[in-house]
């Protein structure tokens, strides 16, 4: 073998194991440490740096506060303040679904058991039948139960269905009866304070760098016997929620969530029909999408994208089709800031878009 050849198979053997290298480098999934990492050249993961332009343009005409986007468990882009507690508004029910798996998991919970086991009432009583309602129709909206409830909107009070016109278990409604009640029940079986148990038993686990259990508080009033417990969470911190699920509940090799809680808790045990048709459907305290349905903006989503959201523009989306996560913020904590979800899907639609390798 002459030198030349040597040469040209020497070349090319370090050519081969860089792109080797890089397509590993590529296909691996990380996770943050103290920080997240960040995309140095997205271009190489297949982003077009113009879509991600476009999505930037468009939250400049909305009242976007804050927008991340996590691939492969590294950002690809941010911008707003990443650090600053919103409040999450409804997107405190997702956290709770998560802190149930772990104690059904343990045993701790039953998901059949029903009101009437746990001895579950409110203030203008409940009726026999209402509580035949189990912890599983809580988690999904579906409990019948339409007694007044706290930290309700207007438009959440308006349309709740007439008292006793559903049997537990026939109707989807979303209804923060079902969501409060779970907090009681969760704290009464496990002994756990619902945000110190989140400090404990996730945020601490999984590094969030923002997270104390003072971020979260109750919401108590004559309407019900059970509180609200909103959080308020960084945009970062939100951000590694969502990759923990996009994992299946694992964090660098370490299980968080018992195995099929995620799959569990983000199928579609309710489809949507009529007026929210466009949505998709409902888990355990997570929107699901349905044949791509899922934003009533966006003609398609891509398969299995799930969102936990707060009232008034705020969304984490997990789409494990593309080993993504995006979070979209609004602080609501301002008068009058609003960003609906027909917004957020155009933005989302327009990040998705712009993974153009998948």
């Amino acid at each position: 073998m002459n030198y030349l050849t040597k040469t040209l198979l020497f070349g090319l053997f370090f050519v081969f194991a860089f792109l080797s290298c890089s397509e590993s480098e590529i296909n691996e999934m990380v996770f943050p440490g103290e920080d997240w990492e960040i995309m140095e050249n997205p271009e190489e993961y297949g982003w077009s740096q113009e879509g991600l332009q476009k999505a930037r343009e468009l939250t400049d005409e909305l009242d976007t506060a804050a927008i991340m986007v996590v691939h492969k468990g590294k950002v690809v882009d941010s911008w707003g303040d990443m650090e600053y507690k919103y409040r999450c508004h409804s997107i405190r029910k997702s956290f709770l679904s998560a802190l149930y798996g772990i104690h059904v998991a343990e045993g701790e919970i039953d998901l059949d058991a029903t009101m009437e086991d746990l001895g579950i009432d409110d203030n203008e009583g409940l009726s026999d039948n209402e509580k035949q309602a189990n912890i599983q129709m809580l988690l999904q909206a579906r409990s019948g139960i339409y007694h007044p409830a706290l930290f309700e909107t207007a438009a959440m009070t308006a349309s709740k269905p007439e008292r006793y016109s559903h049997d537990p278990g026939t109707n989807y409604h979303y209804n923060n009866w079902d969501f409060n009640a779970s907090g009681t029940i969760y704290e009464m079986l496990t002994g756990e304070l619902i945000h110190s148990s989140f400090d404990e038993r996730i945020a601490g686990p999984i590094g969030m760098q923002d997270y104390v259990p003072e971020d979260g508080r109750y919401v108590t009033g004559e309407e019900s016997q059970h509180p609200a417990y909103p959080f308020v969470m960084s945009t970062r911190d939100l951000a590694r929620f969502g990759h923990l699920f996009l994992n299946d509940g694992e964090w660098n090799g370490e299980r968080i969530l018992p195995e099929g809680w995620v799959e569990e808790s983000t199928s579609a045990h309710s489809v949507f029909d009529e007026d929210r048709y466009d949505q998709g459907g409902y888990g355990y305290m997570w929107w699901v999408s349905v044949d791509g349905r899922h934003f009533g903006s966006v003609d398609s989503v891509p398969e299995g994208t799930y969102t936990a959201r707060g009232a008034r523009g705020h969304v984490l989306a997990v789409v494990p089709d593309l080993d993504l996560v995006f979070v979209h913020r609004t602080d609501t904590a301002v008068s009058g800031q609003r960003t609906t979800y027909n917004d957020i899907g155009r933005v989302f639609d327009l990040v998705v878009n712009s993974l153009e390798v998948n």
